[in-house]
Parts: structure tokens; sequence; C-alpha cells
């Protein structure tokens, strides 16, 4: 990497920011907390389709990017359905009900999908001047997939900077949070509510708190009942 193209970590949060933006829990979240630090004009909130049996997510981030003054992209990602078909892209696949234990992945894993979206929302900042992405991974209460986990991150970083030419810094402002913490650092935000009420963390595509039986409600449900303890 160039020395002219490389900045200080400080400069680097004065310049603005790529959201990836998928309409839920985590993602939301990101989004506001990264608007504390660019502000809202810098920042680009980024939603992708990328074959999902329903579009409810999306429809949620649009509504709350347009409510609440973000400038917001949608991108569609589609082919990865035809090149990694998971229980997320299939109608036939059922939704495991429990996180399988060992070596095996749920099969609501999209191989691939967060290497995608990271890379092209590195090419989103480089072509606006941005030096950071912002996700919502976390590797402490989460589903098993491998690309959620801050090794590959950091990998994911250097690749795309070095693809590019041009340093990137993707930012994790969950990756060492429970569920609980997600909740408080929301109530923190001022956004308690528009997570609770307008997010989609469900599988099945239903808006707050979910159908309450796929993996990503029983997640979402009990660190909010742990957070709530602790708060009350």
């Amino acid at each position: 990497m160039t020395e002219t193209k490389q900045m200080s970590e400080k400069n680097q949060e004065q310049d603005g920011a790529v959201i990836i933006f998928s309409g839920g829990q985590d993602s939301t979240t990101c989004l506001f907390w990264a608007e504390k630090i660019y502000g809202k004009k810098n920042i680009i909130p980024v939603s992708f389709f990328y074959g999902q049996k329903h579009e409810k997510e999306l429809e949620a981030a649009e509504k709350i990017a347009r409510e609440n003054g973000f400038s917001h992209t949608n991108l569609s990602l589609d082919f990865l359905k035809s090149i990694s078909a998971c229980a997320l892209t299939e109608d036939e696949i059922e939704i495991d009900k429990e996180i399988p234990e060992g070596e095996d992945y749920p099969n609501t894993f999209v191989p691939g999908r967060n290497l995608f979206f990271l890379s092209i929302a590195g090419v989103i900042a480089r072509n606006n001047g941005f030096h950071n992405v912002v996700t919502g991974v976390s590797e402490s209460d989460f589903s098993g997939y491998p690309d959620c986990r801050e090794e590959f991150i950091r990998s994911a970083e250097k690749t795309i900077s070095l693809a590019m030419d041009y340093e990137i810094k993707i930012h994790t402002p969950l990756m060492n949070k429970t569920k609980a913490e997600t909740w408080k650092m929301a109530e923190d935000l001022g956004i308690f509510d528009l997570i609770e009420k307008e997010t989609v963390t469900c599988y099945n595509g239903i808006v707050g708190r979910g159908c309450g039986e796929c993996p990503a409600c029983g997640l979402r449900q009990k660190g909010l009942e742990e957070y709530q303890r602790g708060k009350y």
C-alpha cells in the first residue's frame, strides 16, 4: 500500500463510512452507532438482495432509512441463490429449529455472503472517498456462521485494502457483545423502540418480535429478556 493512501485511525473516523444494512436488529443498531461518529451526511447504508425468500427485511431497511433521513442504496446479488442454496433462499429447505452443535453449520448459512457484502461495501467506500465499512457481525451471540468471526473480518479487511491499494477499516461494534448488550446499546443510542418494533431479524420475515420459533428470534428474545432482567 502506498504511503500517500494510508490514513491514521483518527483521520479515518473523520471521513465517512458504508454501512452493511439489512434492516435487522444488529445492522440497524450499527447504522445509528455510525451516525454518531460520522454524521448522517457521511454514511451510506447499503442493503443487498441475495435471493432470500422474503423481502420484508429490505422493506424494513428502506422504511427505517427513509423515515430517519438516510440516503439508502439497494443492490442485487441474486446470483448467490444459484451458487449457495440454503434455507434462506430455497422454499424446499426447512429452517433448522435449533443451532447445530459441533462442526456443522446452520442451514441458514449462506456461503460467501459476508465476503461479497464487505468487498462491495469497500468499493463503494473507495468511490466516495471513505475509508470505513461497518457491519453488525458478532461472535458472542450468533448462529455459528464462520464469516462472523473476528479472524475472517481482519483477513477481509487486509485483502480488500490490498486489492484496491486503498486502506479500508472494517468496524464491528457488536463483535464482542451479547444480544443483551446489543439491546443496551440500542437504548443508549435512543433507538430501543425502533429496534423492537420496526426491525426484521426473523428468518421468516416477521417484523418486530418475529415468529418466536426460528433461531434468530430465539437469540433476539433471549437477549431482550436478559437485558430487561439486568435493567429492571
